[in-house]
């Protein structure tokens, strides 16, 4: 894992400077009622003195959230054992999806409203966001409650070689099959478009500090969920179904 600190945030600093180094720091000021976009006209000391916000601790939650962390896609995901790798879906993706689609959401709604007139194609971007939205939480909420337990419970027959291990299994196949050929090519598909519809989120030269805040969250959304779907398309569930086929096979 990669941590970076960036420079630039700093009582002397603006607003709209800070966001466009940091897109993360945005949601750090819509919480203080400060504004990042083309109203920020004052640096961060006369905003914090004049709206009595104590600076240092306002410097230190855009110094938080500002930290640039990444993980390696060289990371050996498929050496990894079937616990360890639900565990890191659901601590690292799902929870990512859990904590922030809300918070973007309310950033985009706001991008949205201000600006479809002059780029009428955020209409088609909106109704797509809010598919993905809608669908997420009771995928995410499927997979914690009924998909991952029972693929926990496979791997642990299968690994110990338990004789009643056929027992156990309720045909996986057909729900991840479903999972994937329906709700995560679902996902794809929107992702896709996203892409088209925004140039790889590359906005227009003219474009203000929202425009490139909603496209930096579009890309980080896509970044997070490309990760996310590969570990279960190619890493978890072909392994899932290839332990019941043999559980099933030793049964026979």
């Amino acid at each position: 894992m990669i941590v970076r600190e960036m420079p630039g945030i700093s009582g002397e600093a603006f607003a709209n400077e800070i966001v466009k180094n940091h897109y993360r720091t945005a949601e750090v000021f819509s919480r203080y009622g400060i504004e990042y976009c083309c109203g920020a006209k004052f640096p961060l000391q006369m905003i914090c003195e004049s709206k009595q916000i104590g600076l240092e601790t306002l410097l230190d939650e855009l110094r938080g959230v500002a930290r640039d962390v990444r993980v390696s896609n060289l990371l050996p995901f498929t050496e990894w054992d079937t616990d360890f790798t639900i565990d890191y879906i659901v601590n690292i993706h799902h929870a990512y999806l859990r904590k922030h689609l809300p918070l973007m959401k309310a950033q985009l709604q706001k991008f949205f409203e201000e600006h479809r007139k002059k780029y009428p194609h955020l209409d088609e971007i909106q109704s797509l966001f809010d598919q993905l939205y809608r669908s997420t939480f009771p995928h995410l909420q499927q997979e914690e409650e009924v998909i991952f337990p029972y693929i926990r419970q496979i791997f642990h027959a299968w690994e110990s070689k338990e004789s009643y291990a056929g027992l156990l299994i309720r045909t996986l196949r057909k729900p991840v099959e479903e999972l994937m050929n329906d709700e995560h090519d679902n996902m794809e598909a929107i992702l896709n478009r996203f892409r088209a519809l925004t140039d790889q989120y590359t906005p227009p030269p003219s474009a203000c500090t929202s425009h490139k805040l909603a496209f930096d969250l579009l890309r980080e959304l896509d970044d997070d969920l490309v990760q996310h779907l590969y570990l279960e398309n190619e890493v978890l569930f072909p392994r899932a179904i290839a332990m019941e086929k043999e559980l099933l096979e030793t049964q026979h």
